[in-house]
């Protein structure tokens, strides 16, 4: 699972600064419409491998405003970030 941003969101910003892929976007760019940031499931890889947490949640002010679930197994990591992660031949983004 990918990390979430709730409805709490202050927008500061501080999670976009911190995202090491781009998963994230701003309220104005959110495809479901909300008023809120959002998070790209098929580019997020919760920093698994180099920190305890996801790093927007890290720098996110507002407690409970990130949300995730455990790290599963076969979770993707920053190195194969953009290989398929449905184990086709084509990449999940271009």
């Amino acid at each position: 699972m990918a990390v979430k941003i709730t409805d709490i969101c202050i927008a500061c910003g501080s999670c976009i600064d911190e995202c090491p892929v781009g998963a994230i976007v701003d309220d104005a760019n959110n495809p479901e419409g909300a008023d809120r940031y959002y998070v790209y499931a098929n580019k997020c890889v919760e920093c698994v491998g180099h920190n305890d947490q996801p790093a927007c949640a890290s720098a996110c002010p507002t407690e409970g405003c990130i949300v995730w679930s455990s790290v599963e197994t076969g979770q993707p990591s920053r190195e194969n970030i953009g290989a398929d992660l449905r184990n086709s031949n084509t990449p999940v983004f271009a």
